[in-house]
Order: C-alpha cells, then sequence, then structure tokens
C-alpha cells in the first residue's frame, strides 16, 4: 500500500497548543503518533511524508524516523531542518530519498505532491490531485474541497486522525469508487 502524511511535529510542543492537539506532553504526542503510524503502516508499504516531521536536531530525527514503519520518501517542509544537516544519513532512517516536489503516477492518476498546497499544479484541470501539508486543516478542509470539485488533499496528521492517509482512502474520498 502506499500512504501520506504530514506535520507530524514531534518533539514540538507549541504544535500542540497552534493546532489544538489533544495532548498534554509532546512524548504523549509522540507516542500517539508512532502507534498510530505504526498500527496503519505494514513494513513493505511506502510512506511519501510531506515535510514537517520534527524540528529536532538530526539524531533525534533520525531515532524517530527509525521507529516507524515502511518504506519512507520525504518531501521537504519548512521545519525539517535535520535534513539539511551534514550528518543526516537518510538510509539509516529509512528512508529512500529526499526532495522538494515529485509527482506520483498510479492506475492513470497523478499526484503532485509537495508540503505546500498549491493553488494550480500539473494536470488540475485533467483530474490530478494536491497532495499536501503545511495548513493544519482540519476535516472540514478537505470536505470543502471535494464539494468544490478540487481534489487538493491536507495530508497532515491534523486532518485525518493523526494517522498517514492511504492512496486508496484519498482516490475513493474523491471519486467514491476504485
Amino acid at each position: 500500500m502506499i500512504y501520506f502524511v504530514s506535520d507530524l511535529h514531534f518533539w514540538h510542543k507549541n504544535a500542540i497548543v497552534y493546532t489544538n492537539r489533544p495532548f498534554v506532553t509532546a512524548e504523549e504526542m509522540n507516542e500517539k503518533l508512532i502507534e498510530n503510524w505504526n498500527k496503519t503502516v505494514h513494513q513493505n508499504d511506502e510512506v511519501y511524508i510531506l515535510g514537517d516531521v520534527t524540528m529536532v536536531r538530526v539524531g533525534r530525527a533520525m531515532e524517530i524516523l527509525s521507529q516507524l514503519k515502511g518504506r519512507k520518501y520525504l518531501l521537504m517542509g519548512n521545519h525539517d531542518y535535520f535534513a539539511r544537516e551534514k550528518t543526516f544519513d537518510p538510509r539509516a532512517s529509512g528512508i529512500e530519498w529526499v526532495k522538494m516536489y515529485h509527482e506520483l503516477h498510479w492506475q492513470n492518476r497523478t499526484f503532485v505532491l509537495c508540503h505546500y498546497p498549491f493553488v494550480a499544479w500539473n494536470k488540475d484541470s485533467h483530474g490530478s490531485y494536491n497532495l499536501h501539508g503545511h495548513l493544519h486543516s482540519p476535516v472540514e478542509y478537505n470536505l470543502q474541497n471535494r464539494e468544490n470539485g478540487r481534489r487538493q488533499f491536507d495530508v497532515g496528521v491534523d486532518a485525518n486522525d493523526f494517522r498517514p492517509v492511504s492512496l486508496e482512502e484519498i482516490v475513493a474520498f474523491f471519486e467514491g469508487v476504485l
């Protein structure tokens, strides 16, 4: 399976406050995010992380990433400072590659992936999807986009029960069937 996630903000206590997350401490939030991820994702699944994993230093970032199941791909967010450090070893963290932008093609569909949402994206008038994070949207954001005929989906944990969301779920959300 293929999954998407964004805006985990491991160890970021202020993320709890700013986004009204239902946790008291960063440690509690980290535990729940790891638990939800590993309940959802299997070892051979692919997970596209659309940025803002954590703001901590590289060692701690690699430690937490290595606890998460799946083959991981990182699309950089504005808070992923650890991934810019020379000592960051993506492979040691289970990260296959690090990019700013990626297009995924699956079953004759195009998915434009980036941390940031776009006003317009490649093939948007031909049914492609823009998957993003950054906004820390509530669930209503994705519902409004569907109602407006806009195939734009916030894969951030705040809009998706603090877990990765599958490609099949996103397609079914917009198209009703697979």
